[in-house]
């Protein structure tokens, strides 16, 4: 495409995309199926003709790490995993594969979470070497391709080297199909839960076609413009998720306290929220310096670790000295 027809390229795209996940998440209930035995399998038989390639023949050596990847690796790389949205994905997913299991007649709530558990495994593994093998083709192409804005540019220009005007084609591929596994589980999830959420007053097709409609009007701004509007939500919520996370998996040592997750939650939403303000541009200068000098991790953007600890310890000690029946564990 010209660059004078590529938006309309890319809109006549989109529709089409956005029309393919409305069919295919139009039955909660088969959305797996249809994901996991076809779109799936597919998706990794292709990246692995992709990683193969660039691990048999890679462009060029890995470069030393430079400036905040030197300086800080772990903080930076922990902060830019916030935009694989993965954590916020598998929270809205957890739900539907819940659901899967259940419509398959497993009941019992341990042999639930025996298969969750499987299931999550797989996942860590599987995202482990697609994750591990992506940032291979960054790092071995960096001398080759030059500055990128994005990880799109990156893999793109990668591929044309690697396999010529068909990689276009291949990447056209693995590109569609990894943002169509996710589309459809992300807006199906977003369908159920205000679904239920709203008691059934509007439907769940209904919910899905507005959610289907909002991503395809978002996803016509273009990857840089998205990322650049989505790093200060992410960076805001992702830290309170985290914590919601973690404190859930010590839900049955905690007592399931509610006074821990609020403790925990109200001081991390305090320091994401600036870390956000920061993040587009809108904290005071006084007040970040201050900060900076005064919370530890806050210089590399995680300031709210130790106000997650502070907070859940006040919980705690709030909920020991409560009165009244002990909390009941939570619903599976």
């Amino acid at each position: 495409l010209t660059e004078e027809n590529f938006a309309v390229g890319q809109l006549i795209y989109t529709a089409i995309f956005f029309a393919a996940s409305y069919y295919l998440s139009l039955n909660p209930n088969k959305i797996l199926d249809r994901v996991g035995k076809m779109l799936t399998p597919a998706l990794l038989v292709v990246l692995f003709i992709l990683f193969a390639q660039a691990f048999h023949a890679p462009l060029a050596n890995i470069l030393a790490p430079t400036g905040v990847y030197l300086e800080a690796p772990f903080a930076q790389g922990f902060q830019d995993g916030y935009q694989t949205m993965d954590l916020l994905a598998s929270i809205a997913i957890g739900a539907l594969v819940t659901n899967a299991i259940q419509m398959r007649g497993i009941t019992d709530r341990h042999a639930i979470g025996s298969a969750c558990l499987i299931s999550g495994l797989i996942t860590v593994t599987l995202k482990t070497a697609v994750y591990g093998s992506l940032a291979y083709i960054g790092a071995t192409s960096a001398s080759v391709l030059g500055q990128s804005e994005n990880g799109g540019q990156i893999l793109a220009g990668a591929v044309g080297i690697f396999f010529g005007a068909s990689g276009n084609l291949l990447l056209a591929v693995i590109i569609g199909l990894a943002c169509l596994t996710t589309c459809c589980g992300i807006t199906s999830s977003a369908a159920l839960f205000f679904n239920k959420l709203l008691k059934g007053r509007i439907s769940y097709e209904r919910l899905l076609l507005l959610s289907i409609l909002f991503s395809f009007a978002a996803s016509n701004i273009g990857l840089t413009q998205i990322i650049t509007l989505a790093v200060p939500f992410l960076v805001t919520i992702y830290p309170l998720v985290i914590v919601v996370v973690i404190l859930s998996l010590f839900d049955y040592f905690i007592g399931w306290r509610k006074s821990i997750y609020q403790g925990a939650i109200s001081l991390t939403l305090v320091f994401s929220l600036i870390d956000g303000l920061h993040a587009a541009g809108l904290c005071p200068p006084a007040l970040h310096e201050l900060l900076r000098q005064t919370i530890p991790l806050y210089g590399i953007m995680m300031g709210w670790v130790c106000p997650a600890a502070v907070g859940a310890l006040i919980g705690l000690c709030v909920s020991l000295f409560q009165t009244g029946p002990a909390p009941k564990e939570a619903d599976t």
